[in-house]
C-alpha cells in the first residue's frame, strides 16, 4: 500500500467528517476530491464505507438521548411517535436508493460535472431559503406531525443525486414545512442514523465479493479521520445554525461548485 494512498485516504476521511452533517454534500466533496487526486477505490466502496466513522460520531454524541428513547419506547407514546416518524422519513430514500443503486454508483457517481452543477444549484436554493422569513410552527423534533416526517423524507430522496446533500435536502424540506432552523438540523442528525447505517450495510453487501484485505488499510484510515472530524462538527453545528442560519454553507457550495467546473475545464 503506497503512502500516498494512505495520505489521500486521510484527507478524504477528514473531508467526509467535516462535511457529512452540514448541507454541502459530503459525497460530492469526496468524489470531486478523489477525482482530482486520482484516488480510486474498489467499487467506489471507500466513499460509502468511511461514513461509518461519521455514523459512530453522531451515535456517541446522542448516545444518552438514544438510550433514554430505547427505555421509554414501550411505555411512552411521544417516543413511539418520534421513532415511527423517523422510520417514515427514512423509507422513501431507502426504497429508491436500493432500486437505483447500480445506476447511482455507476453513472451519477462518475459525473463530476453533474456533482458541481448540483453543488451550485443547491447553494442557490440554500441562500434563497435562508433569506425567507419563515414563521416556524414546529420546534420539537419529537412532536412533528407524521405528514411532516414523510415530506422531509421525500425531500431526502433528492440527495440520491451526488452533490445535492442529504442534510441539505432534509434541512430545506424541514424549513419549508415550518420547522425552525435548529430543529431542522437536529432532525437531519436523527434521520442520518438509519439512512447512513442502511447505505453502509447495503453497499458493504453489494461489494462483499470485490473488497479484499488490501482495501482495509485505506478504509480504516478514512473511517478514523471521518469519526474525529464529524465529532467536532456535530458538537458545534446546532448552536451555529441557531445564531447564523445556513447562508455560509450556500456560499461554500457555490465556491466549490464553480471552482470544480473551472478545474474540469482546465484539467478535465
Amino acid at each position: 500500500m503506497e503512502s500516498q494512498t494512505i495520505v489521500e485516504a486521510l484527507l478524504l476521511g477528514l473531508l467526509e467528517g467535516l462535511t457529512e452533517f452540514i448541507p454541502v454534500s459530503s459525497t460530492g466533496h469526496i468524489l470531486l476530491a478523489g477525482h482530482f487526486l486520482g484516488f480510486h477505490s474498489t467499487g467506489k466502496a471507500f466513499e460509502i464505507l468511511i461514513q461509518l466513522g461519521a455514523i459512530l460520531a453522531i451515535l456517541s454524541v446522542y448516545f444518552g438521548k438514544l438510550w433514554q428513547m430505547l427505555i421509554k419506547l414501550p411505555s411512552d407514546p411521544q417516543t413511539r411517535h418520534f421513532v415511527i416518524g423517523i422510520l417514515i422519513a427514512f423509507l422513501p430514500a431507502a426504497v429508491i436508493g436500493a432500486l437505483a443503486h447500480d445506476f447511482i454508483k455507476n453513472y451519477l457517481f462518475e459525473s463530476p460535472k453533474l456533482i458541481c452543477s448540483m453543488l451550485i444549484i443547491g447553494g442557490v436554493v440554500l441562500l434563497v431559503v435562508d433569506r425567507i422569513n419563515f414563521k416556524p410552527v414546529h420546534h420539537d423534533v419529537e412532536r412533528f406531525p407524521l405528514s411532516v416526517y414523510l415530506k422531509i423524507g421525500l425531500f431526502q430522496c433528492l440527495s440520491l443525486i451526488p452533490g445535492t446533500s442529504r442534510s441539505g435536502s432534509t434541512i430545506v424540506g424541514a424549513l419549508l414545512m415550518g420547522v425552525d432552523k435548529r430543529a431542522a438540523a437536529e432532525f437531519s442528525f436523527f434521520l442520518a442514523m438509519p439512512t447512513m447505517v442502511g447505505a453502509f450495510a447495503f453497499d458493504l453487501f453489494k461489494n462483499r465479493n470485490v473488497l479484499t484485505s488490501a482495501d482495509l488499510p485505506i478504509i480504516s484510515v478514512g473511517f478514523i479521520a471521518a469519526f474525529v472530524a464529524a465529532l467536532i462538527v456535530v458538537r458545534f453545528l446546532l448552536d451555529y445554525v441557531s445564531k447564523n442560519g445556513y447562508a455560509l454553507f450556500g456560499w461554500w457550495r457555490l465556491a466549490v461548485g464553480i471552482a470544480g467546473l473551472a478545474a474540469l475545464m482546465v484539467w478535465g
